[in-house]
């Protein structure tokens, strides 16, 4: 289910005043947060940020497709390791 059309995208206040502040300083050192849920915004276009995916910081540079988009879809938080074959067994 998505989000309501009347309430509009949800951004995090701390992360978004945190972007806010670094285009101020012009300061190009990566962002880090563990908000994955907030929605990315087209002021994000350009930032570097290290998400937390429940173990470590992946590293994510945002550009304009990623507008819209949530920062958690691009910090995969399961490893596939492939089905088991029948030899293997």
């Amino acid at each position: 289910m998505t989000r309501s059309q009347k309430k509009g995208p949800f951004v995090d206040e701390k992360l978004y005043n945190k972007v806010v502040m670094a285009k101020d300083r012009n300061d190009n050192s990566p962002i880090k947060t563990w908000c994955r849920r907030c929605t990315i915004v087209p002021e994000f276009v350009g930032r570097k940020f290290e998400i937390h995916n429940g173990r470590r910081f992946i590293p994510l540079y945002v550009t304009e497709e990623m507008v819209g988009h949530k920062l958690g879809e691009f910090s995969p938080t399961r490893t596939y390791k492939g089905h088991i074959s029948g030899k293997r067994k």
